[in-house]
């Protein structure tokens, strides 16, 4: 990898900002990104090869960040989400319930043999696409207080169920792996409580903007890639462990300087790099040879859309209801997995990410409609 070929990625990553520009589209950033990466990848023109080592690295690093910022975002502090967590366990259940039919389904209808695999895919939704949004739209209100819990405990549960689903005869060694990270994130957050109630880690962090050292910054990025290099050693997704970290991290506190600089360097470099690449490995032209992917990748949506439309029943509304059933972060672990595992059709992983790509379209052309109301209030 050279230096022109980083400097295409971040300039066709400008396409996300550039469609993200207009008040009246509100189309994701990412969803350019990616858009950009299938026409210059294997799809497209080729100019960039996804499978080149440095590339395939830094976009992992990637992954890891969008992750762990994603689990920052999550505001695990707030009281008033906190109380709604058990009424978002019941809506996360219902949907639950209706994903494994709705798997059941269509794995028999399209004879995949994935059923496990669509049901976690249709009950997930994406606090990497969805919290972004609910920031830029500045959505607020009893609406958002009961929607946030239920993408986090649908997200988190999500990520932690497909290494189990992806393959059934590994599921003992992945859910040891999976715990292992998880108890880790849950170690690193009790370490990092302790060292804030201690002070001096406080002080650490003033001494460090003093000297501008950038030491939050520096610990964090250590810690991050310590739990992505164990996730791949126990063979499960880094998306747990930059999920995981966030939550921990988000739940102690983030300070304001620590979340600006994560979020610079994220959506500046890693972030651009990571959606570009996974565009790029997109070759759409699977869908050409095998068309039957395509619709594959349709009705995998419209399930998930159906799945997260039970939620309207628990008085969510419909719109917020279909707003949380974008998935990205699960869809793209599952297609990563499946085809390093060999255990995906040929198409398959096309029309995870098709279907992955219209249920964010969808929860895109929602958040105007959850915004209006807080928009006349103001």
């Amino acid at each position: 990898m050279t230096l022109a070929t980083l400097a295409l990625i971040i300039a066709v990553a400008l396409v996300g900002p550039l469609l993200a520009w207009s008040n009246a589209l509100r189309i994701p950033v990412i969803v350019g990104e990616m858009v950009a990466g299938v026409i210059v990848g294997e799809t497209g023109l080729h100019w960039i090869d996804p499978g080149e080592p440095t590339l395939s690295f830094l976009a992992d690093v990637g992954f890891a960040m969008v992750m762990f910022v994603a689990g920052c975002h999550v505001p695990v502090r707030d009281k008033h989400l906190i109380s709604e967590v058990p009424r978002s366990l019941a809506r996360v259940g219902a949907i639950a319930v209706a994903a494994v039919a709705l798997g059941v389904v269509v794995a028999a209808g399209f004879h995949t043999g994935h059923a496990a695999l669509y049901a976690v895919l249709f009950a997930s939704s994406s606090a990497a696409v969805i919290m972004p949004v609910v920031t830029s739209l500045r959505l607020s209100g009893p609406t958002m207080t009961r929607l946030i819990p239920q993408v986090a405990v649908a997200d988190a549960v999500c990520i932690v169920l497909l290494p189990l689903v992806i393959q059934p005869g590994r599921a003992l060694h992945a859910g040891v792996g999976a715990l292992l990270v998880i108890g880790c994130a849950t170690a690193v957050f009790v370490l990092l409580r302790l060292a804030d109630n201690s002070g001096w880690w406080r002080g650490a962090r003033v001494r460090s903007k003093t000297l501008a050292l950038a030491l939050e910054l520096r610990v964090s990025l250590l810690i991050l890639l310590v739990l992505a290099a164990l996730a791949q050693a126990v063979q499960v997704s880094i998306m747990l462990a930059g999920f995981c970290l966030g939550l921990a991290v988000g739940a102690v506190g983030q300070p304001r300087r620590l979340a600006r600089q994560l979020f610079g360097l994220t959506e500046g470099l890693f972030a651009p790099i990571f959606f570009v690449w996974l565009g790029a490995s997109l070759n759409l032209r699977d869908l050409a040879v095998h068309p039957v992917m395509i619709l594959l990748g349709v009705v995998l949506a419209a399930a998930a859309l159906a799945a997260h439309a039970v939620a309207a029943l628990f008085k969510l509304g419909l719109p917020a209801s279909l707003f949380a059933a974008a998935q990205i972060g699960v869809p793209v672990a599952a297609v990563t997995v499946g085809q390093q595992q060999g255990v995906l059709q040929p198409g398959e992983g096309a029309a995870l990410l098709l279907g992955a790509l219209l249920t964010i379209a969808v929860s895109a052309a929602m958040g105007p409609l959850l915004a209006e109301p807080y928009q006349k209030a103001m």
